[in-house]
């Protein structure tokens, strides 16, 4: 697959979460909409309302099977607005479903919603993750661990909290401070709570100095991603505002995560986001762009291309506009 290749052609579909469950391949994306409202850096034309799961045999040649309806904002009993990016997890039996969702006072949590199949429906809980914030979770499992990466700044609302508390106002670092964090926390026994205190992710440049807020190039944005190649921990993220996809090494699900380059340079439209799988035998990076709407930023169309490593470990560059 030299070529990406468009999955979901009659609607619009960004933001993949893609894992293996049960021999098959799922994709869980954020489902936009033509909303009417002006597009704005809080990212307010991003106002999606419900989640459809597809699952595919072959990613290659096979066709995406949409499973309908798994989750809307109508079944969630403490909703505002926006399904943003959402993950899933399978633990004895159970599929959880991790969401972003504005509260009734706009204000983003992560939510979570289970299921006994991997397409849903999803039943939602009563409210949403105690201490949760921001959006964009994105889970990990390893060793019956199940560890939450989460965060996005601007419309993400990160830049609002320090120390996981919130803040009277905004406030972002100075270009020479270093730059804001994703977070990692690991998941609770039941898989309904963080079974600790979000921690820092820690990216750090060749010389082990943690990324400048001002560096705009690698810094991270939002997006997160992790899998393991290797034994390594690749941690991958949006640079938001430059459009790049990047990506960090580490021994350890917590990091620290050393920068080594870009996975897919700028695509059609605004956001770049993604999910990085292995399924049969072979490496895919599942992505958006917005080519199909005539490069409509909040009608993204979800991808999918082959993806490569050197002998040394590294991710080989693909280009966003292929």
């Amino acid at each position: 697959m030299k070529q990406a290749r468009y999955l979901i052609p009659n609607d619009y579909m960004a933001d993949p979460a893609v894992h293996v469950f049960n021999g098959k391949l799922y994709i869980y994306p954020s489902h936009d909409r033509e909303s009417g409202i002006p597009e704005n850096d809080n990212g307010d034309h991003f106002d999606m309302n419900d989640y459809h799961v597809f699952s595919m045999d072959d990613v290659e040649a096979g066709e995406a099977t949409d499973h309908g309806v798994a989750l809307s904002v109508a079944d969630i009993p403490w909703a505002g607005r926006q399904l943003w990016d959402c993950d899933v997890a399978h633990k004895n039996g159970a599929y959880y479903l991790y969401f972003p969702l504005k509260d009734k006072n706009d204000i983003f949590r992560i939510g979570v919603a289970t299921s006994n199949r991997p397409e849903g429906p999803f039943a939602p809980e009563k409210h949403p993750i105690p201490g949760s914030y921001s959006i964009d979770p994105a889970v990990f499992e390893e060793n019956g661990k199940y560890y939450m990466y989460f965060g996005g700044i601007w419309g993400g609302q990160l830049q609002r909290y320090r120390g996981n508390k919130a803040l009277q106002s905004a406030c972002f670092p100075a270009d020479h401070e270093p730059a804001i964090c994703p977070k990692v926390a690991l998941l609770s026994d039941d898989m309904l709570g963080f079974a600790e205190a979000p921690r820092d992710v820690l990216i750090l440049d060749e010389s082990g100095r943690p990324l400048a807020q001002g560096d705009t190039k690698r810094r991270f944005f939002e997006a997160s991603w992790m899998h393991k190649y290797n034994g390594k921990y690749y941690f991958s993220y949006s640079t938001g505002d430059t459009h790049l996809l990047c990506y960090a090494v580490g021994d350890s699900p917590y990091g620290a995560f050393t920068y080594q380059g870009v996975i897919l340079t700028p695509v059609v439209g605004w956001t770049t986001h993604h999910a990085i799988v292995e399924f049969k035998g072979k490496w895919y990076l599942f992505h958006h762009d917005c080519v199909p709407s005539q490069g409509k930023t909040w009608l993204r169309s979800l991808k999918v291309v082959a993806l490569e490593y050197s002998a040394d470990g590294a991710i080989k560059t693909i280009p966003g506009k292929i």
